[in-house]
């Protein structure tokens, strides 16, 4: 039996799929059975390192995924249109569908699934978070006999890197965005990545498998690296943190809507810098790598890691998903929605607006050199129900004074009415860094 696959684009990504769908010898058995049938690419006259036979290649996608010798359509171009439309010409012509795209899942995920179990085929997204880490598959049956209560991870690339060679060598933010561009590791327009934006892609799908529920990706707080400082990464290393960025989704358990006693579910869902312990296994994760931390009941704590990116892994996840299909393709004569494999949940999950939000915060003021300024501080945040964890002088700048505190668990919406009474006493020069820890 041979299960013939269309490939919609051959960059790095596709190459490195079509690589080992070529390269069977060593790897699971079903590889014999695939066959790359078609190949979608932008230019036929571009040279590549890949051996693919002329005939195979076309730029006219959508003949791809409604040839009806095609079994299994491999989205990897990326982006929002054409691949959202192209998923779904794909489904809508009884095609499984397998791909990486984060963007489009994360936005479009409702009425791709949707169309996807109406239609009664599969779209598998194990490549779409964390490259080659196995995550998606995992929470989906590994650990689906778990009450999941979190799920959170570093789950960008770049702007680890960015954080790791700031942390290591002490340079500014600006400098080290530059260097990783020259050498490849951050894109020409860094806005998805340093800004978060890429992440809370990421947590959106995550959350909706852990939870099993659909994710609106708009209310899905995302706030960037950019502000982060070599000050804030030197203060945090003097108190015993490192600054990751972070991708959350954390089950309120606690939370209970006013017109009703039963206990409804609520979720966090949020991307930001944060000071990270030392000794949790999230703050040694370093460079390209990306790690995804799971909780749950009873399972505890498990901690996925691996090169988040880059052909090998990421094909390595394609690749899987695809086996995936094909392994239920031939098992049964008439292919029906596998419950562990396909994503069917219809409502959406209920998000917590950020102001109810509970965390620790750290912050750095600069003040005039005028006595009783901490006390100020204390008495302004104390009036707030904000908790204080530590206040530190840390020395003199041109005669202002630079103070850090570090909080006890807040109710973000007290700690931004704390700041801004704060703002306006007379001797704060301004607030240079505001940081979740947690």
């Amino acid at each position: 039996m041979t299960f013939k696959i269309g490939l919609l684009g051959l960059g790095t990504v596709g190459a490195g799929t079509a690589q080992i769908l070529l390269d069977s010898g060593g790897r699971h058995p079903l590889l014999q059975e695939l066959e790359i049938a078609r190949v979608g690419v932008r230019s036929l006259d571009k040279p590549r390192d890949i051996e693919l036979t002329a005939e195979i290649l076309t730029t006219d996608l959508e003949s791809i995924v409604t040839d009806p010798e095609i079994d299994i359509v491999v989205e990897l171009i990326g982006g929002l249109e054409p691949a959202r439309s192209l998923m779904l010409q794909a489904i809508a012509s009884g095609k499984h569908v397998v791909t990486a795209n984060k963007a489009a899942i994360a936005l479009h995920g409702a009425e791709i699934f949707t169309a996807a179990n109406e239609k009664g085929v599969y779209v598998m997204l194990e490549a779409a978070v964390g490259g080659g880490i196995p995550v998606i598959q995992p929470l989906k049956q590994s650990l689906c006999s778990n009450r999941i209560q979190g799920v959170m991870g570093i789950v960008n690339g770049t702007t680890n890197y960015i954080l790791t060679r700031m942390q290591l060598e002490g340079a500014d933010f600006e400098a080290v965005l530059a260097d990783a561009q020259k050498l490849g590791y951050a894109e020409a327009d860094p806005t998805a990545d340093v800004d978060g934006l890429d992440a809370a892609d990421k947590i959106a799908i995550l959350a909706s498998l852990a939870f099993g529920g659909r994710i609106k990706r708009e209310q899905v707080y995302a706030e960037g690296i950019r502000q982060v400082s070599a000050e804030d990464i030197a203060y945090a290393e003097k108190l015993g943190f490192v600054i990751k960025l972070l991708a959350i989704a954390k089950r309120e358990e606690d939370f209970t809507t006013p017109t009703q006693t039963d206990v409804a579910d609520r979720l966090q869902l949020r991307v930001h810098p944060t000071l990270v312990p030392k000794q949790h296994p999230l703050a040694n994760v370093n460079g390209v790598y990306n790690a995804i931390f799971v909780e749950g009941d009873p399972i505890g704590q498990v901690m996925f890691y691996g090169r988040g990116a880059g052909a090998g892994p990421t094909a390595s996840a394609v690749v899987a998903d695809i086996l995936n299909v094909a392994a239920v393709l031939k098992t049964e004569t008439e292919p029906i929605p596998h419950p562990l494999l396909s994503c069917s949940h219809q409502h959406y999950c209920a998000i917590a607006p950020m102001e109810d939000v509970v965390t620790r915060f750290y912050a750095r003021f600069l003040t005039q050199d005028s006595p009783g300024v901490i006390g100020e501080l204390g008495t302004i945040f104390g009036r707030n129900g904000v908790s204080l964890e530590s206040v530190v002088q840390i020395g003199m700048r041109e005669n202002q004074a630079e103070i850090v505190v570090v909080t006890h668990d807040v109710k973000e919406g007290n700690f931004n009415h704390a700041l801004a009474e704060i703002r306006n006493l007379e001797a704060i020069v301004s607030i240079p860094s505001l940081l979740r820890v947690l």
